[in-house]
């Protein structure tokens, strides 16, 4: 069976990682997605844990391997804009333990299905700036976002990649592929869809209202011309209170946003061959 649950925007809520390992320990799906946004907000103490990607979500994944053995489900993981990219490596370097897939501009598969990560999102109006990427054009921010230049990194930028656009990023990662069975993982959602609508409502910037719609331009055009089966996005809490959806389909794809602005974990539960029956819960 190709059960599958998929998370975001967790941001190191230790509640909302006990109820998605309770979940996984009780359903026992073949396959978690997360995307992204894991870590607490500027890697604050929670808790008591200093270090929580090593101190709690290593070792706590670890754990729950060892219990669940062969019923383990396969991970499939990014990271989100608001986590640092200096904790990178711990993600990496967890994968030699088995307990999940870092696939940030990579490509795995899980029996029939590729499966792509991509955790860069559009010019932000936040400071830090470690996974922000102009979207189609070079040099185009929205009105009330932050420049690059104007914010801080947490690790030394490759300006190769960083010169390169979220477009030309999507192009390179799958060229020549056969998307028609693919599964995408990525932080922000595609442009002018129920999955990115943030609450700008009533903002003006020199007198001209904000757009509402934050999404990737770039990752909506993607999907419009590939066709994916699925993608999988976080990024914008809001949205689904503010349109009521947190599925859309683009043409044959089906989108989803597992990002939520309340204290509870946002679950989505599919399975990869019926789409169309996910279901969204709280807990």
């Amino acid at each position: 069976m190709n059960n599958c649950f998929f998370v975001s925007d967790i941001h190191g809520s230790i509640y909302r990682y006990k109820k998605l390992i309770e979940e996984i320990k009780k359903d026992k799906p073949a396959i978690v997605f997360f995307g992204g946004d894991l870590l607490p907000h500027a890697l604050r103490k929670v808790e008591g844990y200093n270090d929580f990607a090593s101190d709690f979500l290593i070792s706590e994944f670890t754990k729950l391997k060892n219990e669940l053995k062969d019923f383990y489900p396969e991970i499939f993981l990014i990271l989100g804009n608001d986590d640092f990219r200096s904790e990178e490596n711990k993600m990496i370097d967890a994968e030699k333990l088995g307990i999940w897939n870092y696939i940030h501009y990579k490509n795995s598969h899980y029996e029939n299905f590729k499966i792509f990560g991509y955790t860069y999102v559009p010019i932000t109006p936040f400071r830090i700036k470690d996974w922000e990427k102009y979207d189609i054009k070079d040099n185009e921010i929205r009105p009330g976002c932050i420049p690059v230049s104007d914010g801080f990194t947490t690790v030394e930028h490759d300006y190769t990649t960083e010169q390169s656009t979220i477009e030309k990023d999507l192009e390179f990662l799958t060229k020549y592929e056969d998307l028609s069975n693919a599964i995408f993982i990525m932080h922000s959602p595609p442009y002018n869809t129920y999955l990115d609508r943030a609450g700008l409502d009533g903002i003006k910037i020199d007198n001209k209202p904000l757009d509402v719609h934050v999404g990737s331009e770039a990752i909506r055009k993607f999907i419009e011309e590939k066709q994916p089966l699925l993608t999988l996005h976080g990024h914008i809490h809001e949205s689904t209170a503010r349109t009521g959806h947190w599925k859309q389909e683009i043409g044959k794809t089906v989108c989803m946003n597992a990002s939520h602005g309340g204290s509870e974990l946002c679950l989505i539960k599919f399975n990869l061959d019926n789409l169309q029956e996910a279901k969204r819960i709280l807990l």
